[in-house]
């Protein structure tokens, strides 16, 4: 054998080899479930991860889920109802269930539920490579949880500008919602939280409202509310739509007449299917 020949012997052999490492390297990953991981060192900073199936072959979009519960209670088990829905109408997203520090009569008062939250955000950036995730970002809250989600989509770019937010009945202008409650017990609890009253904490109400962040650059958001919710009024939510489409940004709102603060059955369907279509329209 020549010199020549062997040296294509030998460029053969090292090509079929890095073949065979690149079909080894880009065997599908399966589905993974990591419960209870931390991004913070107080016990309640935790989350719950699932990552989809063949997330090294396309890289997973994301979704976080934040729980509600009036930012003193709650916990993403709230949650575990929805993850398997989510799963099988998003297949090619990553789940990330957070919970945050919660509020108590002396300590975790606003912000720091948002701060958690941005913490976790920058938690899951930070691990893309690990997790095989895309820059396709969704946040999905209820309650309290969806104003957790409105501030972190709204008030940051960085590390990661959402595609879409999902906001099942968040409070969006608490200054409103303490002055006209649905219920005596309302600014009750935002003085609770906030540590005071609008007139007393003004620039913790200010910067604690997502109505005042809204801007043409904030994501579109679809949002859903029931016509006799006693927590947090419909008007919360036409108010934020009707600011975001002043500002051009798509705003879809679901209302459902007759529910309350939160709901089941068909219309819990029809929120999900509601919700998997905006999803199609803008992320992509």
């Amino acid at each position: 054998m020549s010199f020549r020949t062997r040296k294509y012997s030998t460029v053969l052999l090292l090509g079929l080899a890095t073949v065979s490492c690149k079909k080894e390297d880009f065997r599908p990953l399966a589905a993974e479930t990591q419960l209870n991981v931390a991004y913070g060192n107080d016990p309640q900073q935790k989350m719950d991860i699932y990552l989809p199936a063949g997330r090294n072959i396309e890289p997973a979009k994301v979704i976080i889920l934040i729980h509600g519960g009036g930012w003193n209670q709650g916990d993403k088990a709230d949650f575990f109802p929805y993850v398997d829905t989510l799963k099988r109408r998003l297949p090619g997203y990553a789940i990330f269930n957070v919970n945050y520090r919660l509020a108590t009569g002396t300590s975790n008062l606003f912000p720091t539920q948002e701060n958690d939250i941005r913490a976790a955000v920058g938690f899951i950036h930070a691990r893309r490579g690990e997790f095989h995730l895309s820059e396709k970002y969704v946040v999905l809250g209820a309650s309290a949880g969806a104003h957790l989600a409105l501030l972190q989509a709204y008030k940051n770019n960085s590390p990661v500008a959402f595609s879409a937010v999902i906001d099942f009945f968040g409070p969006t202008d608490l200054a409103g919602l303490y002055n006209n409650p649905p219920n005596p017990l309302v600014p009750l609890l935002l003085a609770q939280v906030t540590g005071g009253s609008p007139a007393t904490t003004p620039a913790v109400y200010q910067q604690s409202s997502p109505l005042n962040f809204v801007s043409a650059q904030v994501p579109p958001t679809i949002v859903l509310h029931g016509g006799a919710d006693f927590v947090v009024p419909a008007s919360q939510s036409q108010l934020l739509v009707n600011r975001l489409r002043q500002n051009g940004v798509s705003a879809q709102y679901v209302y459902y007449p007759s529910e309350s603060h939160g709901w089941t059955g068909a219309n819990l369907t029809d929120s999900f299917d509601k919700i998997a279509a905006f999803l199609n329209a803008h992320v992509n």
